[in-house]
This record gives structure tokens, sequence and C-alpha cells, in this order.
């Protein structure tokens, strides 16, 4: 293609990403902007992590019930920090109102409103975690450096209410001197200092528009002018981590290239990467419309040659704003954040983007080829060697993990399974994409299936919605084929070969004794041993099993997590001993003996294992084509600026 086209095509992306999405939230907005809900938080208490909370609404005597959000897009299951709601209080024409809990919905608010009264006022405080815990809502979300402000955890609304039919007027405080980042437009002018007063948005919108702020800020354009304008906005814990150099930057340029290139002409008027490179503010990474919350380590600039692996993360949430957030299965979209989700096609809205978000970096530059091969070898053998709870339990099923743990801790996932519809969709659509190859001679990709199916026009608001069979139907669209039937055996069936769309893109899964570049960084950056392959067990920083594989060399000489190693053949432990005894047992025949605690017990265990250390890697296969090479392949050349 040449640059002549591509400019082109980047033009045409952005027109139609400025025609159609400021539509899409006009028309939300202009269901009632003269009485909007407004809602003022007072985020300057960073040091104790409270957010003060304010709201007024229109309201009629009579009874009125509020809900608390409950269920968040994007997160797949019940997460709305009702627990941190204290201070509860409503007033209306002058009075304290009293009001109860609904003992059958926790999240449901009863009380009366008096005559005379046209307006409610609600006061509470967030009172947000202070160390950080297990599960999505026991995220420190504030310190005196940074934080993390996201809306649906600061506002009621009425009962039965369409989110996207409730005008918001949103206002935030902020400490002296800092500055903030959102999706949301804030309104200029405002002479108060560190407040922050924002347009008027349905509740839907404000909910999708969270926001990051800080003293140590650094906002980077990652698009040309004259196009649909897309920012990378850094906050950090120290002045100088959020200093990118232009070639880091340009890198971030190529990721925006590479995304819109492959899915398809934007679904956004603009785009906001919040970034948080923090210790002192607890990691995310999740979705929105038009902005996304992330977080890297501090180091991720300062040392850009370390924890490579977590670079997939832009990718796989900017990916999002088109599959998930415009693109959305039908279940997951509710009329508001009081309706139970199902995300049965999960597989769809996060195995997809897993997939892309892993190639996109690749085609971006972010990782090099072979790291990105790298990446698949690990995700291949995770399902050869790490979850044989695949024989009792389907790819699909997991797609209700949200909802049966969110996200507490288990004791054997290898067997239980978690939300494994992330990775093991990878080698899913890896499938989908070489058999479309395949299929076509090498004419049609997933990239042709993407700009269809991502174009399907919005029937809930600024969503369109799909079931399983839309997808079959795109499919088709581009190459005729029993889709229905390959996508059915592998999503319901058990124990399915997951390796086909690795060897059609020529290679092969095989293991030997070198750590692969991925392990490597992984390793090094969470300073943990992962032998996963060879004694079926993964050690922490502080000697600790953290995951055992059920039915492996460690399982079966009776090792669980939360075990510490003590020593190994009678030395004290260290990962670099256990790794010469593992290589040492291959060739003597002897067990390897090890000293273990667990709580207050000491034992000794022998694990009878002779095969040496074991890693993953992808090797061609001889007399094929590298069909990888060409699904790894940037699609975009960088645009003058």
């Amino acid at each position: 293609m040449t640059a002549c086209k591509r400019s082109a095509l980047v033009a045409l992306a952005s027109l139609c990403a400025i025609l159609f999405a400021p539509w899409a939230i006009a028309q939300g907005v202009r269901t009632a902007q003269a009485n909007p809900m407004t809602v003022e938080v007072d985020a300057t208490d960073v040091e104790r992590r409270i957010y003060r909370v304010r709201l007024t609404m229109p309201a009629r005597p009579g009874r009125l019930s509020l809900h608390y959000p409950q269920w968040i897009p994007g997160k797949h299951a019940v997460f709305g920090p009702i627990e941190q709601v204290a201070g509860l209080r409503f007033r209306a024409a002058g009075q304290d109102l009293p009001w109860r809990r609904d003992p059958r919905d926790v999240y449901r608010f009863d009380l009366t409103v008096p005559s005379g009264a046209s307006q409610l006022e609600v006061e509470f405080q967030l009172a947000t975690p202070q160390a950080a815990g297990t599960g999505q809502n026991a995220r420190i979300v504030a310190s005196p450096r940074l934080l993390n402000l996201q809306w649906n955890q600061v506002v009621l609304y009425p009962v039965g209410r369409v989110a996207m039919d409730v005008p918001v007027r949103a206002s935030v405080r902020l400490p002296a001197g800092w500055r903030q980042a959102s999706a949301l437009a804030a309104e200029p002018g405002i002479a108060d200092a560190g407040l922050v007063r924002f347009e008027t948005v349905p509740l839907e919108v404000l909910v999708d528009s969270p926001l990051f702020a800080g003293p140590n800020f650094a906002s980077y354009e990652l698009t040309p002018a004259g196009s649909a304008p897309v920012r990378l906005n850094v906050f950090g814990d120290d002045p100088a981590d959020v200093k990118a150099t232009s070639e880091q930057v340009e890198l971030h340029r190529a990721l925006v290239r590479e995304v819109v290139s492959a899915l398809g002409p934007p679904r956004y008027d603009r785009y906001d990467f919040l970034l948080s490179l923090s210790e002192s503010i607890s990691g995310i990474g999740i979705e929105h419309h038009r902005s996304s919350e992330n977080s890297q380590p501090p180091t991720y600039f300062r040392e850009w040659d370390s924890d490579i692996d977590g670079r997939e993360l832009l990718a796989h949430e900017m990916t999002h704003s088109w599959n998930g957030k415009y693109r959305r299965p039908a279940r997951l979209w509710t009329p508001h954040y009081n309706t139970p989700m199902q995300g049965d096609l999960l597989w769809v809205y996060e195995g997809l983007t897993q997939y892309y978000g892993m190639i996109l970096t690749a085609r971006a530059g972010l990782w090099t080829p072979e790291f990105a091969r790298a990446e698949l070898a690990v995700t291949a053998a995770a399902f050869d060697r790490k979850r044989p709870g695949r024989s009792w339990r389907s790819l699909e099923d997991t797609t209700a993990q949200p909802v049966v743990t969110p996200r507490r801790p288990l004791s054997w996932v290898s067997w239980q399974r978690t939300e494994d519809y992330y990775m093991e969709s990878v080698l899913l659509w890896l499938d989908v994409d070489t058999k479309l190859r395949e299929l076509s001679g090498g004419r049609r990709s997933l990239d042709d299936f993407a700009h269809a199916f991502f174009a399907e026009p919005a029937d809930r608001g600024w969503v369109s919605t799909y079931e399983q069979a839309d997808v079959v139907a795109s499919l088709n669209r581009v190459v005729a084929f029993d889709w229905a039937g390959f996508l059915k055996q592998r999503v319901t069936g058990l124990d399915q070969p997951l390796i086909g769309g690795v060897e059609r893109g020529g290679y092969r899964l095989v293991y030997d004794d070198k750590p692969n570049a991925v392990i490597q960084d992984v390793e090094k950056s969470a300073r943990m041993t992962d032998l996963s392959y060879s004694l079926g067990f993964v050690i922490s920083r502080e000697n600790l099993l953290t995951d055992v594989v059920w039915e492996g060399p460690a399982f079966k000489a009776g090792l669980t997590t939360n075990t510490t190693l003590v020593a190994v053949n009678g030395r004290a432990f260290s990962a670099e001993l256990l790794k010469e005894a593992i290589t040492r047992a291959k060739d003597s025949g002897k067990p390897i003996e090890l000293l273990v605690r667990n709580q207050d017990h000491f034992r000794t265990v022998f694990i009878d294992y002779r095969g040496g250390l074991q890693y993953p890697h992808l090797v061609p296969i001889e007399g094929r084509a590298d069909g990888l090479a060409a699904v790894l392949a940037p699609r975009t050349a960088p645009v003058s600026r």
C-alpha cells in the first residue's frame, strides 16, 4: 500500500470518528439537559483516602428508591463497592429524611420525599481502602501522590431509570497543584483553584469516563492534527517517571495506527489513555469507550528493557473501545447498573481482545516478533501442561468465573480453572485467523472480520449488541465455512486441541531446558521462579509456592500452595540450587528432597521427577511457510506530523 493510500485511509478513519461519536453521545444528552443531577466530589483528603460526596437530583414528593451501582461494565460481575459507603444522609425541603436499606437488595435505599420538595440532597463519604487486598474492590485508589476516581463509586440514581436518560453534571475538587485527565471535557474559566467542573453527560457516559489526577503529570499526543485526538496521559509518583523519550512516544503512536488499521474506523471522537506509573496506588487495567485505566511499574519509561511482557495492556484496553464498549454481547448490555449481566460471550469480548492486544503490540514494535512468539508459546504450554481442569470444565463455562469467585483466590487454579476465557481464547482466535488465511489463500484474515463486525450500527444508544450467531455470520461473510460447528467444538467441548492455529502458522510447541524470553522477563520483573512445566509449581520471591499444578510431580508429592521451601537436598533453599537439583536428578535418577514449612508444620518431601528443566518454545515446522510472520507484520507506516 502506498503512503498516499495510507494517508487517505487515516483521514477517512478520522472523519468517521469525528462524525459518529459526538452524534451518539448527543443522542443521550438530548434527553433532559435542563435539570441534571449534580455530583460533587471533594477528593482533597488523600492522606486518609476519603472521598466526600454531595449529590443533588430532581425529586417529587412521595416514595423514592435509589440504587447504588452494582454491576459495573467491564468487570462482568458485582463489583460496586457498597461496603465503602459511609455517613449516608438524605435531605429535602430543609429537613433530614429517614431511609431504609432494602434487606433483599442491599444496593437499594428507600425513602419518602416530603411535600413541597423539588429536589433531593444526598451526602456520604467513600471510605476507600487503606491497604491493598484481594479483589477489585480492595484497590488503593488515593494517595498523597496520585488518585483514581471512578464515578460509579460516588453516585446514586433513581431505581429503574435508564442510565443513558439520566443527565449528570459532575465536578471534583483536587489537592492544590494537581492536574487531572479524563475523557470528559472540563468546563473552562473556573476561578476556584482545584475545582474541575465537567460537561453535562448521561450517567452512562459519566460512569464510563473515570479520571486520574496527581501533581506529576505528562500528556503525549499520539495522533496527527486533524484526526480524532488520542492522548497518552501519564501520572507518576515521581516527576522523572512520567518523562518518555521521543522513540517511546513514537512506539505508542504506532500502536494507535495499528489498532485502527486492524479494527476499522474508531467509535470515539477522542480517546485518552490514563496511565499510572505508581507504587502508591494499586494497579489496574480496565476499558472504556473513550479512555482506559492502565497501570505499569514506575520504571516503565526509565527502564525500557525490563517488564516487556506488560506492554500488551495498552493495546488490549484500546481494542476494547471497538470490542466490548461499542460492539457488546447482548447480555452484557443492561439499561442500568443494577440489572445482572451474563458473560457467556466473554470468549469474544475478552478473548478476541486478548488476541488482538498481543498481535497489535507486536505489529506496533512494542514487542519483537520473537517475543510475541514466546508469548504464544507460553500460552499454548499453559493449556498443554498447566490446565488439566479442561477435562471437566469447558471454555464457555469459565465465562461464569467473574460471578462465581469475583477474583477471590483459588486453592487449585489448574484444576478449578479461573478466567481462562482470556488466554485460552487467544489460541481459539489464532485458530480462526490462520483458518481464514488458509481458506482464502492468504487474501483474507481476522482483520477483514473485524472491519465488518465492528461496523454494525448501534442499537442501544452508543452500543451495538450481538449474539454468537452474529459472530458466525460475519465470519461467513469473510470466508464461507462451518464456523458454527468450528466454534461450538472449541467453546463448549472438553479438552479440545488448541495447537491448530500455531501449527497452521508454521510452528510446533516444544520444550527444552532454556527459559524463553517471556519467562525470563516475567521471572526478573516479578522476582519469581516458574517451574510449572517440570516440577509443576511457581515460587514467589519469598520462596512461597503460589501455584501447584493438579496431578503434577509436586502435587503427587503432597505439596500445596502457601507452602514455603526451606531447603533442597539438605542445603538452604535457593531457586538456583533447586534448578541444579532438577538437572542432576535427570541423570542420577534420585528423587529431589525438599524441606518445607506450611504454617508451623515442617516436613520433608521427595519428588520423584527425572525430566529435567522444561520451558516452552515455538520452533518452525520444516517445509512450512511462516504464517505467524504474516499475522505479526505491521500494517501501517509512520505518518508525517
